[in-house]
């Protein structure tokens, strides 16, 4: 069953609560989005399997089945993105969800607009590759060549040393997902380092303060945001969000 008219991305939200539910889909539908809807994890399962949506947004208490079964089942052979929407606020819920695959965590209650934000982000990402046709990353002012390893603000190079260069193509290749501590270190350092969570802090500080001397206007300001406890951010440039 699907709400809505508008030829925009298709939504599976998957939500218990009949109230939520009602109102997570009316708001969806009024900014361009079809929304299928389910109530627990057999029948999201069910839906995805026939309708194999552009996004799953995905509470995580579900009353057959946490809803980690489904993130785990889609993830068996689809990349759809997922955003979770739970109540769970612990730490250690987030960076499982997002260990077992979901791309985006968003913690009940929430604001709309920043409900809308991350499932744009999210649909956004999963459009095509993050690099151009030159193997170049761009966000705002910011530039990689991922070829050469050289970066540059608004032209000016920064001087990046090969690791920290690796941290920031994996965070600026993921712009506006939260990357876990864990997912960053296994891409930089590889398996054996993910529970240094504290090579990311210092590699991070050493990368915004190369990154502020190159940019005087202020303009990557906040760039990198952390999630305490969890992982980075880097967020997308107002420009790239609308």
């Amino acid at each position: 069953m699907t709400s809505g008219s508008a030829p925009g991305a298709l939504v599976l939200l998957v939500e218990d609560d009949a109230e939520t539910r009602r109102e997570v889909a009316t708001f969806l539908g009024l900014h361009g989005f079809r929304v299928t809807v389910a109530w627990d994890a057999t029948m999201a399962l069910e839906r995805w399997e026939a309708q194999r949506p552009d996004l799953v947004l995905l509470d995580l208490g579900l009353p057959d089945l946490d809803g980690s079964v489904v993130i785990r089942r889609i993830r068996r052979d689809a990349a759809t993105p997922i955003v979770v929407l739970s109540a769970r606020d612990r730490e250690q819920a987030k960076v499982e969800a997002l260990e077992q695959g979901a791309d985006d965590f968003v913690t009940k209650p929430f604001g709309a607009a920043e409900l809308l934000a991350r499932l744009r982000a999210v649909l956004r990402r999963a459009a095509g590759p993050a690099a151009d046709a030159d193997g170049e990353l761009r966000l705002g002012t910011l530039a990689m060549d991922v070829t050469r390893h050289e970066v540059t603000v608004e032209g000016r190079p920064v001087h990046l040393t090969p690791r920290e260069f690796e941290v920031l193509k994996v965070l600026v290749a993921h712009a506006g997902r939260l990357v876990t501590h864990g997912r960053l270190l296994r891409a930089v350092w590889g398996t054996a380092y993910s529970d240094e969570a504290h090579y990311v802090h210092v590699y991070i500080s050493q990368i915004r303060r190369k990154l502020a001397e190159a940019d005087p206007a202020g303009r990557l300001h906040g760039l990198i945001a952390a999630e305490p406890g969890v992982g980075y951010r880097v967020r997308m440039p107002e420009a790239e969000r609308s």
